[in-house]
């Protein structure tokens, strides 16, 4: 790998805190090679307040990391113990997670249902 393209890998491994709000490109050449979202506060608001149905990982996730991988706005993270935890302040309820995880232990429900975390 040449010099440029390790530069590239750095800018998107970095942490979440690390990273800037907005990252500029001159052009093509220089977008990272995997797509990355970034979860940011949007101009009207916080992202989370967007949504109708809310992920909940049940009890019978077996940490398989199929959701963290699918998640369109990066917002699924693990924990120590392997877990994973979904930032409900950036979610914006796509269900992607629910539909990808190969063990249903993920279920959308009502946001008006949910109980507040």
């Amino acid at each position: 790998m040449s010099k440029s393209e390790t530069e590239k890998w750095k800018k998107i491994n970095k942490s979440r805190e690390e990273r800037p709000e907005i990252q500029e490109y001159k052009n093509w050449k220089e977008l990272p090679p995997i797509p990355i979202s970034l979860p940011i506060k949007a101009s009207i608001g916080i992202t989370g307040d967007w949504r109708t149905f809310r992920p909940v990982i049940l009890e019978g996730c077996n940490k398989c990391g199929i959701c963290w991988l699918y998640c369109p706005e990066g917002i699924i993270s693990k924990k120590e113990d392997g877990s994973f935890e979904i930032d409900y302040i950036y979610c914006k309820g796509c269900g992607i997670c629910a539909r990808e995880c190969p063990t249903n232990n993920i279920k959308m429900i009502r946001e008006s249902e949910a109980e507040d975390d």
